[in-house]
């Protein structure tokens, strides 16, 4: 069969009609600067610092680009891992990865940070979960009657989740926190919804959607039901019930991104929903199979009456699930007496081999322990950065931030504040040393070997930072910056 990454069999695409002289000038530059031997910089310690760096190319990549954006609107189908997310003449076209590493279609070898958006806590196509899924395919993938293996999941699944009573299983985590604001309002009657303003992305639904910079294409009208607070601010959340008496079906966040919870704030959200009858629940996307194998409602003792679930659950494979206690979850089924809800009916929602793999994934989560693992890599990692950047002078320009086990970097400019251009340089100077790293989250694959490695490579990558820093970036950076995804027009 006849491969994407073989450019022989692509539509031949005129290079004069692809690529200006400029852009064909930005290339060559790039390349020169990553075939540089040895580069003195004066940082502030007076030390001259030298670094080798080797020479990637991504011709084979720039050249699917178009063609990607011909038949894909965007050129992929995540927004995080868009062309605009990336260093504008370094976008690598992945064909596979294992463990923590992947090669893209110019044969470019790259340790991973990311992990597949967070989605991959294991390890690429790791042997236990793949081994699942293959055998699992062997007796089929989808049947017109539910097939045994969706109880066994759902057991394995509640099982590990406290306070969870009923799952439902589905594709994505948009998918599970649709189903959970349609069965939050079916159970309160009520329309209003409350999201934290500090957490990223909830839904691809029209009732968060709309509350973004994104909104083209959302009724006005049902932007008006969608509010906002501010994590860690009581004041906030009790401000809303104040202001919106008897009308907001649940509040839903993430039980914590970078900060933790302060002064007993989950706790005292939970008790301000009971009093308010409102549906209280947890986005555990990214903390779920992180945090603790029981989700960060475990790790901070706080059970909510939902909680949607995703990305690692799988280690990879599509499967996303809702949960909660009973009273809420059976008004999506047939075995009640009130109005029907139309909770979630998905095709694929069950696939075999995906269940298989999730199944696959829970037990390694029980036997081993990969959380420990993710904490103990993600913390070395971390204080691997933090020394880098302070042995050359720029630990007030970068820092890491959230928990070991699901960090991210923030890149700040001149000025302290942070900083596109220079996410964009730090983006480019990793690639170039064999790091695809749009965060630092670390996967149970990372040995101590690779977080060595990254190390090194990130020392190397400061020391243009620094330089950045007293030149000017604009001598270092080749290509536009990358954009925040979150925003009105291109």
């Amino acid at each position: 069969m006849a491969r994407l990454y073989d450019m022989e069999l692509i539509i031949q695409i005129d290079d004069k009609h692809r690529h200006s002289e400029m852009i064909e000038s930005k290339k060559n530059n790039l390349r020169s600067n990553s075939m540089t031997n040895t580069i003195a910089v004066d940082l502030n310690h007076d030390k001259e610092v030298k670094h080798k760096s080797g020479s990637l190319n991504f011709d084979q990549s720039i050249f699917l680009q178009n063609k990607f954006h011909e038949l894909i609107p965007g050129g992929s189908h995540t927004y995080a891992k868009g062309d605009d997310q990336f260093p504008e003449f370094m976008p690598p076209y992945i064909v596979k990865g294992k463990g923590c590493k992947v090669w893209d279609v110019d044969g470019n070898e790259f340790i991973e940070y990311g992990m597949g958006l967070r989605s991959v806590g294991l390890g690429h196509a790791f042997e236990p979960v793949i081994k699942a899924a293959a055998n699992q395919l062997k007796l089929g993938s989808n049947f017109g009657r539910p097939s045994t293996i969706e109880l066994e999941c759902a057991e394995e699944f509640l099982s590990m989740i406290d306070g969870a009573e009923m799952v439902k299983f589905c594709k994505n985590g948009s998918d599970a926190l649709d189903g959970a604001v349609r069965l939050s309002r079916a159970y309160t009657g009520r329309d209003m919804i409350g999201v934290c303003a500090d957490h990223p992305f909830f839904s691809s639904g029209d009732w968060f959607i709309g509350s973004t910079a994104m909104s083209a294409g959302v009724a006005d009208e049902v932007k008006k039901n969608t509010l906002s607070f501010k994590y860690n601010n009581i004041e906030s959340i009790t401000q809303l019930f104040f202001d919106y008496p008897n009308q907001i079906a649940c509040i839903i966040l993430e039980p914590q991104k970078y900060d933790e919870p302060k002064e007993n704030f989950l706790n005292q959200l939970k008790d301000l929903c009971y009093q308010h009858g409102t549906v209280l629940i947890f986005d555990e996307m990214i903390t779920g199979f992180r945090w603790h194998k029981g989700g960060a409602q475990k790790k901070f003792g706080v059970v909510p009456d939902l909680s949607a679930w995703g990305k690692a659950m799988a280690n990879g494979f599509s499967v996303a699930a809702l949960a909660g206690t009973r009273e809420i979850m059976q008004h999506g089924g047939i075995k009640h007496s009130h109005e029907r809800v139309f909770l979630l009916s998905t095709t694929h929602g069950a696939e075999t081999h995906a269940l298989a793999a999730a199944i696959a994934t829970m037990k390694f989560y029980k036997q081993e322990n990969v959380i420990a693992q993710l904490y103990e890599q993600g913390d070395k990692l971390e204080k691997g950065i933090t020394k880098a950047a302070l042995d050359l002078g720029i630990q007030d320009y970068v820092k890491v931030i959230g928990p070991a086990c699901c960090s991210a970097y923030v890149t700040l400019g001149y000025d302290h504040q942070p900083s596109q251009a220079f996410r964009t340089l730090f983006l480019q100077e990793t690639l170039k040393r064999g790091l695809l790293m749009p965060s630092t989250v670390v996967s149970y694959s990372h040995s101590d070997i690779d977080i060595e490695v990254t190390i090194n490579k990130i020392y190397e990558a400061f020391i243009v930072y620094a330089k950045a820093l007293k030149q000017g970036i604009d001598k270092y950076l080749v290509g536009r910056e990358v954009k925040p995804v979150w925003r009105k027009y291109n």
